[in-house]
């Protein structure tokens, strides 16, 4: 739906990009916010990992949790986030999430300057199959994202 150059969109609608075994969807990008930020919806099934530690260099990123609960690993600090909780995950901080709960995860994730959109995208288009971990570690610092090994035990 247009509103004078808005546009409205329900929940779980917007663009799906199959990227990173989670459910992405992304409701703007910078092309419609002048580069300001992006905007996704995660649905982070259960007993999943997100990505590995990993730091973002270009942007800052917030998470709101809207249903569910997310375990998020920020700067060597762990939160539980729940409905209605927010974080602020500033670039330049390593961090992580993950899902070990029994129900999925959402999250509302700001990304600010746009641009995370276009990692996603070459992510997605990786072929089918499994992952070549050094195509998605140039895709990485294509897009100024730094990869971490995963702490001990994991």
């Amino acid at each position: 739906m247009s509103l004078g150059g808005g546009y409205f969109l329900q929940s779980r609608d917007g663009t799906q990009i199959p990227a990173i075994g989670l459910g992405i969807t992304m409701k703007t990008d910078g092309k419609s916010t002048h580069d300001a930020y992006s905007l996704f919806e995660y649905a982070i099934p259960s007993e999943t990992d997100g990505p590995p530690p990993h730091i973002h260099t270009r942007e800052d990123e917030s998470f709101v949790c809207l249903a569910g609960r997310l375990d998020v690993s920020l700067g060597g600090e762990e939160f539980v986030l729940e409905p209605g909780d927010y974080l602020y995950l500033p670039r330049d901080v390593v961090h992580a999430f993950r899902n070990p709960y029994r129900d999925e995860a959402r999250v509302i994730s700001v990304v600010s300057p746009a641009g995370l959109e276009a990692y996603y995208q070459a992510l997605g288009e990786l072929p089918p199959g499994p992952k070549d971990i050094s195509k998605i570690k140039e895709i990485m610092v294509e897009f100024g994202i730094k990869m971490l090994p995963l702490p001990e035990g994991h």
